[in-house]
């Protein structure tokens, strides 16, 4: 009879963009690992501009160490992965500078780090930066905004729900 009462309310995890730029479906990212899904399902940005900033509240699970990419889990759990540019991880850490360590405890829009977007095209790779949820089979994504949409760093760009 009192369970119901007690029952924990399903809420809503609010991601915003880590990037300002134009909103992409990942199933437009030119790279069948990411459009493809292999590594869970997410959204994309093409930068405009190279400050990355936490999308969420939580903390840094993992700077890789050719500095391309970082995943974070929120404080409920959901885990991240930013990836900045394609095949970038070939790039061993030029055209990135990242101000976070594993372990570190974040806020919405903490600087993550600077990603140079103009030097990255200039060395032939795409800035093209997909944001994965990569626990999937805990959360689900019940929102994600329009293709093609203007985004600065206040916008929500996906909300995620626990599943179950």
């Amino acid at each position: 009879m009192f369970k119901s009462l007690f029952k924990k309310v399903n809420q809503s995890i609010i991601l915003n963009a880590p990037l300002e730029g134009t909103f992409v479906l990942l199933e437009e990212v030119p790279d069948q690992v990411f459009s493809e899904k292999m590594m869970g399902d997410g959204v994309a940005i093409l930068p405009q501009n190279n400050r990355l900033v936490s999308p969420i509240d939580g903390e840094v699970v993992d700077v890789f160490p050719t500095k391309h990419a970082i995943s974070l889990r929120s404080n409920e759990g959901a885990e991240l992965l930013i990836h900045m540019g394609l095949e970038t991880v070939n790039l061993k850490g030029e055209g990135f500078e990242i101000n976070v360590k594993n372990g570190d405890k974040i806020s919405k829009g903490t600087q993550l780090g600077i990603f140079d977007i103009e030097k990255i095209k200039k060395l032939g790779y795409e800035v093209i930066t997909p944001i994965i949820l990569l626990n999937g089979n805990h959360y689900e994504i019940s929102h994600r905004i329009q293709q093609g949409e203007a985004v600065n760093h206040s916008d929500l760009i996906m909300e995620l729900r626990k599943k179950g």
